[in-house]
């Protein structure tokens, strides 16, 4: 017998079937566990019922839409896989949707991991080997992936090829793999993590801006139909101006609504139970919360407005640095209540004057 690696054995058993082991792969690596994460009986529900199936159902996000359509008929008409593709973008705008909607209208299967989930060499090799010609792999939070797992991704999404290492020391050798050929389709919230190397290899890559209102307006309006709701279009207007621009958001808040009206209004979303309901959970007309407010008040009462530092920032108003930064601050830099500088975060006039703080005399920020 070739001597082996760990690592090498679990290559070999899908390389030749002399080293086949039925444990390793039940035990060490479960495909079905990789690529089908646990969501709660609730959320999978909601999420299969209210997330469109087809591009033409998807609404907003117009240009990638259209290059998404002519990408796979052409790839449809030529009978090949679509090239892989990458979508950025904060956090409930559409990717996941998104990557499900390709494979439906490339009437392919999609199988579904993340970065974090792909712990081995072995895990991803696992996955790439099983994936059937014209098949989708989506792998959410790509930017977390390691980066010795994420070299073997370069060979794979290139040449559809596995590089496998058999043996170990000066006896060790390389054998080039086969693989089907797919589509890996990547979501990241943090592009600039992703490596040069990993991102030249995307075909297609989208970047998927905030919402117009209008388009979170019909969002909530096409879900509102689907969930049964009895809403009024003064009420969808209300949700989808404090919705953040973000359709993960709006279904969020249409659901709070929803729950409100029932107890108080015999299910009935009217302006004023809107309201209430909206109050309720501390939202405001901008579509700031608690800690939003939070986090601009400590800028402007403990450190008169800014510059401060993130880590200064993060420390004053207890919230983590990397939530400030995904999840908060977009927002708030996009509606104008934050400006970064060099120096660091400041409030903008805008942002006294909705907090009720008087401006600064020499507040210079236009």
């Amino acid at each position: 017998m070739v001597p082996t690696s760990v690592g090498a054995v679990f290559f070999m058993d899908f390389y030749t079937p002399l080293y086949y082991n039925t444990s390793i792969m039940n035990e060490e690596f479960d495909i079905e566990n990789l690529t089908t994460p646990a969501v709660g009986p609730e959320e999978t529900v909601f999420e299969n019922t209210l997330r469109p199936s087809e591009l033409k159902d998807f609404i907003g996000q117009e240009q990638i839409k259209q290059n998404l359509n002519i990408s796979v008929q052409a790839a449809k008409k030529r009978s090949e896989p679509l090239e892989h593709v990458l979508l950025y973008g904060n956090p409930g705008l559409g990717k996941t949707t998104l990557a499900h909607i390709i494979a439906k209208e490339m009437n392919a299967n999609i199988k579904v991991t993340s970065g974090p989930a792909l712990e081995k060499i072995g895990d991803l090799a696992a996955i790439l080997s099983n994936l059937e010609a014209g098949e989708i792999l989506f792998i959410d939070e790509i930017h977390r992936l390691n980066k010795t797992i994420e070299e073997i991704l370069y060979p794979a999404m290139e040449d559809y090829s596995l590089d496998i290492i058999i043996g170990s020391g000066p006896a060790a050798r390389t054998i080039r793999m086969p693989l089907n050929r797919f589509t890996l389709i990547g979501a990241t919230t943090k592009m600039s993590m992703i490596s040069g190397p990993l991102r030249d290899r995307f075909g297609h890559s989208f970047h998927l801006n905030f919402y117009e209102p209008s388009d979170i307006e019909q969002i909530l309006s096409r879900n509102a139909k689907i969930l049964n709701v009895n809403i009024d279009s003064d009420s969808t207007s209300l949700i989808a101006g404090r919705a953040r621009r973000t359709p993960r958001v709006a279904n969020r808040l249409l659901k709070r609504v929803r729950d409100f009206a029932e107890v108080h209004n015999e299910g009935l979303i009217d302006l004023a139970a809107a309201k209430k309901a909206l109050a309720l959970l501390s939202i405001d007309e901008h579509g700031l919360d608690d800690i939003d407010r939070r986090i601009l008040t400590t800028m402007i009462e403990k450190f008169g407005g800014g510059p401060v530092g993130l880590n200064t920032l993060a420390a004053a108003a207890a919230e983590e640095m990397d939530t400030i930064e995904d999840v908060y601050e977009p927002y708030l830099l996009q509606t104008g209540f934050l400006e970064r500088t060099p120096r660091g975060r400041k409030a903008t006039p805008l942002a006294y004057r909705h907090l009720g703080f008087e401006e600064p005399k020499n507040n210079t920020l236009l």
